[in-house]
C-alpha cells in the first residue's frame, strides 16, 4: 500500500521516469492507472451511464483505459475528447486506439443522461490557467449534477500550489497514483478532491521524503507509555503560565489538557491577583504564585516543558516571562499572546529559541511574527518551513490543513482536521496537549504532530456542539486506541 509521503509533481514525474528506465513501459503504467480508476468507481457505485472526458495528454490516456475497463465490466460508457484520438501521441494514443467506441466532442449537451462523469482532462502538472473553453466544459459538467470522478486531480487544480488556476470542478472522488501531492492535502485543493484514493501502480517507494501526511505511523512507536513501576515524577513535569485575574480560563484549559494527555505533574503558575479564581477551578492541577520573572524562573527550574501564551497578555511582562522560561532549558510551547507580544521585534524571540521549542500560530499570529512570509510563499508548506528555519524552532501553522515544520526542513501536513474544532479555546487545549507530550519525553516535532492528530480525532469523535472544555475529556479514548494498537 502507498505510504504517507507527500510528493511534488516533479517528484512523481521522476518516479515515473525511473520506472520506465528500469524496464516498465509507460503504456503499462498508464494501463495500471486507468484500471485503478475503474476499480475505484466500481467499488463505490452501481453500473450507470458514464461519460469519460479525455484530455490531450497522459491524463486523457488514463481516461481511455478507465473507459474500456468499465465497458468491459458491462457499464454503459461514452467518451468525449477535448481533441480527437488522431491528435494524441505516445502512450495516450495507444490507449485511445484500444477504445472501440466513438469519441464525441466536448460540449454542453454531451453531459445529458450521464449518471457519472470521469474528469480525465488535465492532471497535476497543470502550470497555467485552463482555456476559457475548458473552464466552460467543467462548469457544464458540474451543472449536470452527476458525481464527478477526477483522475489524479480535478482539472484546473495545480498539483503543487493546491489551488485552482482559473476554475476547477469539485469531485466526489479523486483517484491518484503512487503518492499524494500537495493539492491532495492542502486547502482548497483537498476540499475539491472529495474522497481521495491513492493507487499503487508499481513505482519505487520515495527515499528521504521530507514531507509527510500526519499519521500515527510517524510517531506512535515513540509515545512514552507508563510501565508497572511508573510514578508521577517519572511521567513528566509541565507548567502553564496563567494570565491575570480577568484572563485565566485559557491557561487552565491548557493545564488540564497537559494532565489529561499524560504529564505526571502539572502546575499552573499564577500572578497573585489570579490565585483565587484559579484555585476555585483547579483540582489535580497544582497552583503556585509568582510575581516576577525571576520567581517564575525559579518555579520552572526543574520542569520538562512549559506552555506560555494562552491569555497571558500582550505586554512586557509576557516578554520577560518567556525569557525567564527560556533560561530554564525546558521545552517551550509558545502560543497566542506570547507570539503577538513579539510582533514589533520577532528576532528578539527567535534569539532565545531552540529546536526543542514549538510555536503554534494561527494565520494571523503567523503574519504578525513572520511578516509577509505567508503571502510571499507559494503555499503553506513552504511558509512553515521558512518560518521554522528562521525561528530555529518547530512551527505549527494552524488551520484545517495544519502544517508542522522543523528547522531541519521536515514537514508534516495534518489531514484529519475537524471543523468542530473551530471554537474558542481549541488552540489552548492543543498547546496543553503538546506540552504534556513534551513533558513525557517525546521529541518536540513528534509531540506537535501527535498532538495535532489526537486533537482532531477528539474533535471528530464529539462532533456538533463541541466546546473546548470537552476536549480534554475526549483524549483518553484516543489514547486508548493508540495504546491498544501498540499492544497488538
Amino acid at each position: 500500500m502507498p505510504g504517507n509521503e507527500v510528493l511534488t509533481v516533479a517528484q512523481v514525474r521522476a518516479a515515473d521516469k525511473a520506472a520506465i528506465a528500469a524496464g516498465t513501459p509507460g503504456a503499462e503504467l498508464m494501463h495500471r492507472a486507468g484500471e485503478a480508476v475503474a476499480a475505484a468507481i466500481m467499488a463505490r457505485w452501481t453500473a450507470r451511464p458514464v461519460l469519460v472526458m479525455c484530455g490531450p495528454g497522459a491524463n486523457g490516456g488514463d481516461g481511455y483505459v478507465a473507459a474500456k475497463a468499465l465497458q468491459d465490466a458491462g457499464w454503459p460508457v461514452r467518451v468525449a475528447g477535448l481533441v480527437q484520438p488522431s491528435a494524441l501521441r505516445g502512450d495516450a494514443a495507444s490507449a485511445a486506439a484500444r477504445w472501440a467506441g466513438p469519441v464525441e466532442n466536448l460540449g454542453g449537451r454531451v453531459f445529458e443522461g450521464a449518471g457519472l462523469i470521469v474528469d480525465a482532462l488535465f492532471g497535476a502538472g497543470l502550470d497555467r490557467p485552463l482555456e476559457a473553453r475548458v473552464q466552460s466544459v467543467l462548469r457544464a459538467a458540474e451543472r449536470a449534477g452527476a458525481p464527478i470522478v477526477a483522475v489524479d486531480l480535478p482539472s484546473g487544480l495545480s498539483g503543487d500550489l493546491a489551488r485552482p488556476l482559473g476554475h476547477a470542478c469539485r469531485a466526489a472522488l479523486t483517484v491518484t497514483f503512487h503518492r499524494k501531492k500537495h493539492a491532495h492535502v492542502l486547502v482548497p485543493g483537498r476540499e475539491l478532491c472529495g474522497e481521495i484514493v491513492v493507487a499503487d501502480i508499481g513505482l519505487a517507494p520515495p527515499r528521504d521524503c521530507a514531507l509527510m501526511e500526519n499519521d500515527p505511523a510517524l510517531w506512535a512507536d515513540r509515545l512514552n507509555w507508563p510501565g508497572v513501576s511508573a510514578h508521577k515524577y517519572a511521567r513528566g513535569r509541565l507548567i502553564v503560565v496563567s494570565g491575570d485575574g480577568t484572563s485565566t480560563g485559557a491557561a487552565r484549559l491548557a493545564a488540564r489538557s497537559g494532565l489529561r494527555i499524560g504529564a505526571g505533574l502539572v502546575t499552573l503558575l499564577s500572578p497573585p491577583d489570579a490565585l483565587l479564581v484559579n484555585g476555585a477551578h483547579l483540582e489535580a492541577v497544582m497552583l503556585r504564585a509568582f510575581e516576577t520573572d525571576q520567581e517564575l524562573e525559579t518555579a520552572a527550574a526543574a520542569v520538562d516543558a512549559a506552555v506560555i501564551g494562552p491569555a497571558a497578555g500582550v505586554n512586557e511582562a509576557t516578554v520577560s516571562n518567556l525569557f525567564a522560561l527560556a533560561r530554564t532549558g525546558a521545552g517551550l510551547v509558545i502560543d497566542a499572546d506570547a507570539l503577538t507580544a513579539f510582533r514589533d521585534d520577532p528576532e528578539e524571540l527567535f534569539q532565545v529559541l531552540d529546536k526543542d521549542d514549538v510555536l503554534t500560530p494561527h494565520v494571523g499570529e503567523f503574519e504578525r511574527v513572520f511578516k509577509g512570509l505567508l503571502a510571499a510563499s507559494p503555499e503553506r508548506i513552504t511558509a512553515a518551513r521558512k518560518a521554522a528555519a528562521r525561528a530555529g524552532a518547530v512551527v505549527l501553522l494552524k488551520g484545517s490543513d495544519t502544517v508542522i515544520a522543523a528547522p531541519d526542513g521536515r514537514a508534516v501536513v495534518n489531514g484529519n482536521g475537524s471543523p468542530w474544532l473551530a471554537t474558542a479555546g481549541s488552540g489552548d487545549v492543543l498547546s496543553g496537549f503538546i506540552g504534556g507530550l513534551i513533558a513525557q519525553g517525546l521529541d518536540s516535532f513528534d509531540a506537535a504532530c501527535a498532538a495535532v492528530w489526537m486533537h482532531a480525532e477528539a474533535g471528530a469523535a464529539h462532533g456538533p456542539g463541541l466546546i473546548s472544555e470537552d476536549l480534554p475529556g475526549l483524549i483518553p479514548a484516543v489514547l486508548r486506541r493508540l495504546y491498544e494498537a501498540r499492544q497488538r
